[in-house]
């Protein structure tokens, strides 16, 4: 039967949280997790071993820009562990592709980086871009099946520890799950904040700070101001399209 422990969770990462592994929000989650587990593996995304891919593949140390997704995807063969992120070899032309992921790629077309070779965005997250969702598992066929399983603890833990110990951060906060952690943010030192709609459906055109602007005429310029900031701040900025294979690259 799939287990879930701190064990999981990287050293660096571990030594970030501090002492929330001795809470009661700890004791929840891990309690509230497992009785999932125990009742159908099966039905959960990602798999256990990838609930903490994005800090696996994302050290503390090298994070620098961090991205905020919602829950993992809920359609069987697309959560991988990282915000945003499928399988490579998803054709981008097919219904499987998500929408936001369509979008995204649109965005950075329009700020002139290209279009995304495919979905798998562990170049990004090999890069220092933390793809960070605010729930860590889900249930199949269930969006935000598991936000009140205790993960919000956890997420508001990493987002406030990390916004304090390292400054000059991006972070690309989508919609509103992702705005909620504001206040943890503004916590920290010289932080970059972009803000807009979810890039998500027709959502991506909603609100007073549109992730494309209607007729996707213009995005809302979130890649070209982060890389901006980073080289500002003596950092490389990040290589968001490659043609090269997204493996290949970190091999």
């Amino acid at each position: 039967m799939p287990a879930f422990s701190k064990d999981d969770i990287p050293k660096d990462w571990q030594a970030l949280l501090g002492n929330y592994f001795d809470s009661s929000d700890w004791i929840n989650l891990t309690s509230n997790l497992q009785a999932a587990l125990d009742v159908d593996p099966t039905m959960i995304r990602p798999e256990p071993s990838q609930f903490f891919r994005a800090l696996k593949l994302t050290p503390v140390d090298s994070v620098r820009v961090v991205i905020l997704g919602q829950d993992p995807y809920h359609t069987p063969g697309l959560a991988q562990g990282l915000a945003f992120s499928i399988p490579e070899n998803i054709p981008t032309n097919s219904r499987a592709f998500p929408s936001s992921l369509r979008n995204i790629s649109k965005a950075l077309a329009l700020e002139g980086f290209g279009r995304l070779p495919n979905g798998d965005l562990y170049a990004w997250a090999k890069q220092g871009v933390l793809l960070l969702n605010t729930a860590l598992s889900v249930r199949l066929g269930e969006a935000g099946s598991h936000s009140n399983l205790g993960w919000k603890s956890l997420i508001d833990r990493l987002i406030s520890g990390l916004a304090l110990q390292r400054p000059h951060l991006v972070w690309m906060l989508w919609g509103g799950y992702a705005q909620s952690k504001l206040a943890f943010i503004e916590s920290g030192t010289d932080q970059l904040i972009l803000q807009s709609s979810h890039p998500s459906g027709l959502g991506v055109y909603k609100t007073d700070k549109p992730f494309l602007e209607p007729g996707a005429k213009a995005s809302c310029g979130h890649f070209t101001k982060a890389n901006a900031w980073l080289k500002q701040h003596g950092k490389e900025g990040v290589i968001w399209v490659s043609a090269a294979p997204q493996t290949a690259l970190f091999s």
